[in-house]
């Protein structure tokens, strides 16, 4: 080893999905809506003025901002806005997670989690899920240093009711608690109706899934004004300008086109539960997913087979094979009706 390499900060990252990069494809692995943004968001992407990109954009985002407060009806500093939810997620842990204590989250949840956590020398436990893959809200009742739960949960798109969310907040009022809602829109009441009431919640959601804008990076937060201080201290102390001046206008847009997101949101719900129907015809096992994935086992077929197969013919999905509990499931996103004909044909090849 080089002398200068033992200063090195060694950490196993998080490795996201796959990007292939061909002409046909069907690309089912990255939860990616499968409709474009909305139109007034085109049009506002054209009509950025590129002599204004010689300038920083606002520091304090209040474009976005805004339109995320009128849209919630909360007050603009109870809102913080980053690159994507993960950049949102990542300070959040470097905010309000410095104590001894270890932080909970479940052992299967986003994959980011436990990154973040080594990253920032973070102790955690992982307590386990049980065998249905649902959350055991009493193993979050003892001592802790704060507590992530995803709701719906991934890989597994499983939900859970605003009452089992004020459960966990209700046994820990002494530390943060993060509801990461990234699916939230597919699936049923969110936990920001709860932010007033509870002062350690932070809810934190993107615009890449029901939103259509995973390109162009957009996730926030929304919580007590004294949490949405703290992410901002920390982001002014290492980088002031998150945002991009193009992601702070058409996410404002995004957030404005209510009637295009609604009916976005049905036609994948619908197809979601098309698509459960379907594979189980196949032959599968499916969670009772509330977000814009399935997740399901075949009963003879594994996995890691059926990817490889279906990998063959340009169609991607995703295995999460580390993990034992649920290696010989596969995550597959809701794509348009003719895509999920097109893999149901080709899984069918596969299976029968």
């Amino acid at each position: 080893m080089r002398a200068w390499e033992k200063n090195f900060r060694k950490i196993e990252p998080y490795v996201p999905g796959e990007q292939p990069k061909l002409d046909k494809m069907i690309k089912l692995n990255t939860n990616e809506n499968p409709y474009p943004p909305a139109p007034d968001v085109i049009k506002a992407m054209k009509e950025v003025n590129a002599e204004s990109l010689r300038l920083y954009p606002d520091d304090k985002a209040d474009v976005l901002v805004s339109a995320l407060a009128d849209y919630y009806h909360v007050d603009k500093n109870q809102v913080f806005v980053g690159v994507g939810s993960d950049d949102v997620l990542g300070m959040a842990f470097l905010s309000f997670f410095n104590s001894d204590k270890p932080i909970l989250f479940p052992d299967i949840t986003y994959a980011f989690y436990p990154v973040w956590a080594n990253l920032y020398k973070i102790p955690f436990e992982t307590p386990a899920l049980d065998e249905n893959f649902r959350i055991r809200k009493e193993d979050y009742y003892k001592e802790n240093g704060g507590v992530v739960i995803a709701n719906p949960n991934a890989p597994t798109g499983l939900y859970e009711d605003l009452t089992f969310v004020e459960d966990i907040l209700q046994h820990n009022q002494d530390v943060i608690v993060i509801v990461d809602e990234a699916y939230i829109d597919f699936a049923g009441k969110s936990a920001i109706e709860l932010i007033d009431k509870y002062e350690n919640l932070l809810v934190v959601q993107t615009f890449s899934k029901s939103r259509s804008m995973a390109g162009m990076r957009i996730g926030y937060c929304i919580g007590n004004k004294d949490l949405i201080k703290v992410i901002n201290d920390i982001k002014y102390s290492y980088n002031s300008y998150t945002m991009n001046l193009s992601s702070l206008y058409v996410g404002a847009e995004a957030v404005k086109a209510e009637a295009y997101f609604k009916e976005n949101l049905t036609k994948i719900i619908e197809e979601r539960e098309r698509t459960i129907v379907e594979l189980k015809k196949l032959g599968f096992t499916c969670t009772d997913s509330k977000a814009n994935f399935v997740f399901a086992a075949h009963k003879t077929v594994p996995a890691a087979e059926l990817l490889e197969m279906l990998k063959k013919q340009n169609i991607f999905v995703r295995n999460f094979a580390k993990n034992p509990r649920i290696s010989n499931y596969l995550r597959i996103t809701i794509g348009t009706r003719e895509e999920m004909d097109i893999l149901f044909a080709a899984i069918r090849e596969c299976v029968m």
